[in-house]
C-alpha cells in the first residue's frame, strides 16, 4: 500500500477569487486550485460581495468568510475535501439569511 504525505507547511494561499459556480485559490508557488462552489454550500449561497469578503488565516493556511462563516483549509482544498457540514446545521444557517432578508437586511440580495 502507498502512502502520499504532503509537507503542507511550505504551501500557502495567496488570493481567492469566485465566480457563481467556481472557487480560484492561487497558491504562493504559483498554482491554482479550482473547486466548484457546490462543494461549499456557504459560499454557494453567499452573495458576490459576501464572497469578494474573505481574509487568510494561519499565515495562508486557510481561508475565512466572515459573513459566511465558513473556514476552508489549504489541506482540504488540495485533497478534495468537500464541506462535511451536516444538513440540519445548514438549514438553520439558511433560515437564519432568510428571517435576515425578511428583517430588511438587503445586502444579502445582491447576488
Amino acid at each position: 500500500m502507498n502512502t502520499v504525505v504532503l509537507e503542507l507547511q511550505d504551501i500557502a494561499i495567496q488570493d481567492v477569487e469566485t465566480t457563481d459556480d467556481s472557487l480560484f485559490v492561487d497558491l504562493r508557488d504559483g498554482r491554482t486550485i479550482t473547486v466548484p462552489l457546490a462543494w461549499y454550500p456557504r459560499l454557494l449561497h453567499g452573495t458576490a460581495e459576501e464572497r469578494r469578503h474573505w481574509r487568510l488565516i494561519g499565515q495562508g493556511a486557510g481561508i475565512h468568510w466572515p459573513e459566511l462563516d465558513e473556514d476552508l483549509s489549504i489541506e482540504g482544498l488540495i485533497l478534495g475535501r468537500p464541506s462535511s457540514e451536516s444538513v440540519q446545521p445548514l438549514q438553520r444557517w439558511l433560515k437564519s439569511r432568510e428571517v435576515k432578508r425578511a428583517n430588511g437586511n438587503n445586502h444579502l440580495d445582491e447576488q
